[in-house]
């Protein structure tokens, strides 16, 4: 019966196919040569009308199959590493405005979760959802206490729903990869299990939750974001209760003019709060398109974002942090030959690359840039010129860089629309100088010792122990080879190591008996 299902939903995606034209995009490719006869016995091959672009063809053919084909369309759009620019750019307008499930569902699963009729939970409950997406739509509804808030509750079978297509899409790639070698560096099943991660992690509302609380927390004193309060007694897997908010959508530039909101503010104070979460808390908001972003309109010269939407976040270990801050400020400084090194001392491209080789390739790349002004630079597309440069010496795929890189477009562009002449450059570099400067000199190496100590103390009563082991097991090793024809080879050898133990046991004496005077 499942295999049924599987091939009537194969049938269904064929006629889609054949419908947006993409045949005559596969009947192209190499592979497809000696079967090209078969498409052009294909019906549906002489009824269309006309043919569109591929972008646009794919696009339409991923909104047609459903809401998972659409986020599977929207996560291949932040893979610039992989794909044509002219595919990149259809995908990128792909939305998963998806009609809303009935209100009954939304009920029965809040009523499953508490054990008690909706409005015993909650004061007052919206039936008509304010948003309705492709994992979940959003009510309006009111605590017994008197809080406005937001009831997000996934859509019902919506995990079956995922597994079936993601079984589709993961057979898809192994024909691609085992029947055309072309898309062997395009890694399809990477893809595929990138965008399953996502997607299960968007599935557990719980998880959502946790992220949305840590980043309230990262910027609760902070007057350039909010984020909802989360109320944890209402939240479950499949249903989140946060606190709503009311602002303005960032899209909306007429209506923010008419609150008197300054733009070239609001577009600077967006840059800054994604190189704040990015350098100083490393864990950022990789979900920044407009629907999920607001701003209040109680602040006008200081404007202030208000955000949704936490299902997915990024974040950067501190190797990455700051090889990535130090290629920004090496790049626009135009020192090459330091971006190649930072490349290579990073791991991202292997040790044995020539780096005279890799500084001329960024610099016959990136050189034509610097010829425009700098806010006509985009941050974005010179982070894809920097990807695209290195694959060329063997870069392995970063996938937290590319969800970086997804939401830096997302955030230029969406400053430049609410202030063309933005400089991203002017915005983020003191932002980048500053984080620097707490990650090296004296201040820093304060702050790490003072943040060791603790540790260094918790293990300093078993050292004692260990060494004394370790003088033993060098007093047996020194007896076993008293009686080996190699004795003096080996007297030699085991020499330095004693007078190394004798030494750290006195240092760790001494430390002992300072610590001890100290308590």
């Amino acid at each position: 019966m499942k295999k049924l299902k599987l091939i009537i939903r194969l049938i269904h995606i064929n006629l889609i196919l054949v419908k947006h034209d993409l045949d005559i995009i596969l009947s192209a490719q190499k592979f497809f040569l000696p079967f090209r006869i078969l498409f052009y016995l294909n019906p549906g091959h002489w009824l269309r009308h006309k043919v569109e672009s591929r972008g646009d063809s794919i696009r339409h053919a991923l909104e047609e199959l459903g809401p998972i084909f659409v986020k599977f369309g929207q996560n291949l759009s932040t893979r610039q590493d992989l794909l044509p620019d002219d595919i990149v750019e259809a995908l990128e307008q792909l939305t998963d405005r998806v009609p809303p499930f009935p209100s009954q569902q939304a009920h029965e699963d809040i009523e499953k979760n508490f054990q008690r009729a909706t409005l015993d939970v909650f004061k007052t409950f919206d039936d008509t959802p304010l948003a309705s997406a492709s994992i979940a739509q959003v009510h309006a509804a009111q605590l017994p206490t008197g809080e406005d808030v937001v009831v997000k509750v996934l859509r019902p079978n919506i995990k079956k729903i995922i597994q079936r297509d993601l079984e589709l899409i993961r057979t898809f790639a192994v024909l691609l990869t085992r029947f055309w070698s072309g898309t062997k560096r395009f890694k399809p099943m990477a893809v595929v299990n990138e965008f399953e991660t996502t997607l299960m992690d968007e599935l557990d509302l719980l998880r959502e939750a946790a992220n949305a609380s840590q980043l309230h927390r990262n910027f609760a004193d902070s007057d350039l974001l909010y984020v909802p309060k989360i109320y944890w007694d209402y939240t479950y897997h499949n249903v989140m209760v946060s606190e709503r908010i009311y602002g303005i959508p960032v899209t909306k530039i007429t209506e923010l003019k008419q609150h008197n909101i300054n733009l070239k503010a609001l577009a600077e104070r967006g840059v800054e709060i994604f190189f704040t979460q990015v350098f100083r808390d490393s864990f950022f908001h990789a979900d920044m398109h407009p629907g999920n972003v607001f701003v209040s309109p109680k602040y006008t010269h200081n404007p202030k974002y208000m955000a949704v939407d936490f299902g997915i976040m990024g974040s950067l270990d501190p190797v990455d942090q700051r090889y990535l801050a130090e290629n920004f400020i090496a790049f626009f400084n135009r020192d090459y030959r330091r971006v190649a090194a930072l490349h290579i001392e990073s791991g991202w491209i292997p040790q044995n690359t020539p780096v005279v080789a890799f500084e001329g390739a960024i610099r016959t790349v990136c050189e034509p840039i610097f010829e425009r002004p700098l806010k006509d630079i985009s941050f974005g597309a010179l982070l894809l010129r920097l990807f695209t440069v290195a694959q060329r010496f063997d870069m392995e795929v970063q996938p937290q860089l590319l969800l970086l890189q997804k939401t830096l477009f997302n955030v230029e562009g969406l400053g430049r629309q609410l202030y063309p002449n933005l400089d991203l450059w002017a915005t983020a570099k003191p932002c980048l100088e500053k984080w620097l400067k707490t990650q090296v000199g004296t201040r820093s190496f304060i702050r790490h010792m003072r943040q060791a100590i603790p540790h260094w103390l918790e293990h300093l009563p078993q050292i004692p122990e260990l060494l004394h082991q370790h003088l033993m097991l060098a007093y047996q090793q020194r007896r076993e080879t008293a009686f080996s024809p190699n004795r003096e080879q080996a007297n030699k050898t085991q020499t330095p190591w004693v007078k190394i133990t004798l030494l750290v046991t006195s240092i760790s004496a001494i430390m002992g008996l300072v610590i001890t005077r100290i308590h």
